[in-house]
């Protein structure tokens, strides 16, 4: 199990990262002035909106200190190329999607870190693991930060990156998808004493912060298909970040509570995901 945590999931979520890198180029940053009033409403839902209500649910559902954490993780994490996926799929504003979760992950090695241990010590207390905020930075950087600036780079460099793009998305689902079942394999225990409140409370997430996406998206007088991207932005993170950080947090221990509500919203969040952007598409095509 150490192995699978200290090696194989870091790994993963640096090959996850790089395959994002490569969908990324210096462009779509340069959309952020293009567009500032969207961008700025995404940041806003991102960084402030998904964080608070991740915390009112949490509190809702009376999700026990160790769960409780790992929602918060979770919430900190940015979007993924899950979300670009998802948002081409609603017929969204890819390169708003694409923007949002460029910057938003570039920054998450330094926010994550810092509100993981505060969160860590709010629900636990003296009973919180010890978060070495420094050490979780470099951690972060090291496995989210470099490999995307390296698929950027690739992207740019190499003529056939395009190619290699699709085979490394591909690639980078299978690796989700094998985490994820790893996860709640070794949680399984803590998942059936848990899910009765877990699997409802983390559908309620879900549910509101898509809804909350469009009427931030509605507020700021943004078209159609950026709503559409910012909703998917503010309702799909990235799973796999969740988990990584999750089992960081318990010292290389991928049976963590930490890591179950990142491995519980891997599978829910395609459940809700996928008819919702489904339902956007059908609405974009009515016009």
């Amino acid at each position: 199990m150490g192995v699978l945590v200290t090696v194989f999931l870091p790994l993963s979520l640096a090959f996850i990262m790089l395959a994002l890198g490569l969908g990324l180029t210096v462009e779509d940053f340069r959309n952020i002035a293009r567009r500032p009033r969207a961008f700025a409403a995404g940041a806003f839902a991102q960084l402030i909106v998904i964080p608070a209500i991740a915390y009112l649910v949490v509190i809702a559902f009376g999700i026990a200190p160790e769960l409780a954490v790992g929602v918060m993780i979770l919430a900190l994490c940015p979007g993924g190329a899950t979300s670009n996926m998802l948002t081409r799929i609603g017929q969204g504003d890819v390169a708003l999607s694409v923007s949002l979760t460029g910057v938003i992950s570039l920054t998450s090695a330094v926010t994550v870190p810092i509100m993981v241990a505060f969160f860590a010590w709010h629900f636990m207390g003296v009973d919180a693991p010890p978060v070495d905020v420094t050490r979780l930075a470099l951690t972060m950087f090291a496995i989210t930060v470099i490999p995307v600036v390296l698929g950027m780079v690739i992207k740019r460099m190499v003529p056939a990156a395009d190619r290699f793009e699709r085979v490394a998305v591909m690639i980078a689902g299978v690796l989700f998808v094998v985490i994820i079942v790893a996860a709640i394999a070794v949680n399984w225990t803590i998942l059936i004493q848990s899910l009765p409140t877990l699997g409802p409370a983390i559908v309620t997430l879900i549910v509101v912060l898509l809804a909350s996406g469009l009427a931030i998206a509605r507020a700021a007088g943004l078209s159609r298909a950026q709503a559409t991207a910012l909703a998917v932005d503010t309702g799909i993170q990235n799973g796999t970040l969740g988990l990584t950080v999750g089992a960081l947090l318990a010292v290389a221990e991928l049976q963590s509570p930490f890591a179950l509500p990142s491995a519980v919203y891997g599978v829910l969040m395609y459940v809700i995901g996928v008819p919702f952007v489904l339902w956007r598409r059908m609405a974009a095509r009515r016009g």
